[in-house]
This record gives structure tokens, sequence and C-alpha cells, in this order.
């Protein structure tokens, strides 16, 4: 898979997430709707999209939540091309990426109805950690995070 940073408004990145919305939709139903708020992002220039065969198959991004801390944000890997190792690399590049720029925090947050999501970021190091702010007393919401370094 090749990998390419990209703005967050790059068309193949918002293909990706508005396929990522609909599945959560799907899962989630109504209770979706709490979080599409906190999966808008201003447009940033730390977005990645992975491609074979030059198709987006898979993506991700993070945004600065202070001078050392980041969150991960948008990871997504079109259906047809899960469980391949493309989410591992989306996510590796990123944290490199993340660690280049001198941060030392990656934070994220999942649904418990998102189990792969949860099995990969525990592969790949993330520990569970209290709900962080948006996501303080939202039941299905599971925070995680990880020390990255260069």
């Amino acid at each position: 898979m090749l990998t390419c940073k990209l703005s967050n408004t790059h068309e193949d990145f918002c293909a990706l997430t508005n396929a990522l919305d609909a599945e959560l939709n799907v899962r989630y139903g109504k209770e979706q709707a709490l979080y599409d708020q906190h999966n808008v992002i201003d447009p940033i220039e730390t977005a990645l999209v992975g491609y074979e065969d030059d198709l987006p198959v898979a993506c991700g991004c993070f945004k600065k939540i202070d001078d050392t801390t980041v969150e991960i944000k948008r990871m997504f890997v079109s259906p047809k091309y899960r469980r391949r190792g493309f989410s591992s690399q989306i996510l590796g590049a990123l944290e490199a990426w993340v660690a280049e720029l001198g941060f030392s925090e990656a934070r994220l947050e999942t649904g418990k109805g998102q189990p792969e999501a949860i099995a990969l970021y525990a592969k790949m190091g993330y520990a569970v950690i209290p709900n962080y702010e948006p996501y303080v007393g939202m039941e299905n919401s599971v925070c995680m995070s990880k020390t990255v370094r260069k």
C-alpha cells in the first residue's frame, strides 16, 4: 500500500470518511448523531490516504490537542480491503508523523460496537484511559492513549 500525506479536504479522504460515516450510522443508528459533531474537523494537513492499485482504500488523520498530544481521527479501511494489515499501516504511519512533529502522546476514541477497532488499537500498544472531553459521560465511548517516540 502506498500512503500519501494530504489535507482532510482532499476528495479521496472525503470519500473514505463518507463511507466511514455511513458504516457508523448502520452500526449505531440514532446514537451516532451524538458523535457526528465530534467527527467534524477543521481543515488540517495531517491526513493520510492509503492506495492499492491507485484506489483509495484506507485513511486516518490526527489533530493537535495541545503541545504534546494529538487525537487520532477518522480511521477507516474499505470493507473489501480489510484484514490485510492496512489499518496497522495507516496507524503506524500516523504515529511516525506525530512523533516527527514532536508530539509524545496519541489518543483516540472509538465505540464499544467496534471490537475490531479496539483490538487493533490494543495490538498497536494503546491502553484504555478514562474518557476525555468531549466523550466524558458517553457510555458507548472507549478512549485509549499511547506514548509515541521518534
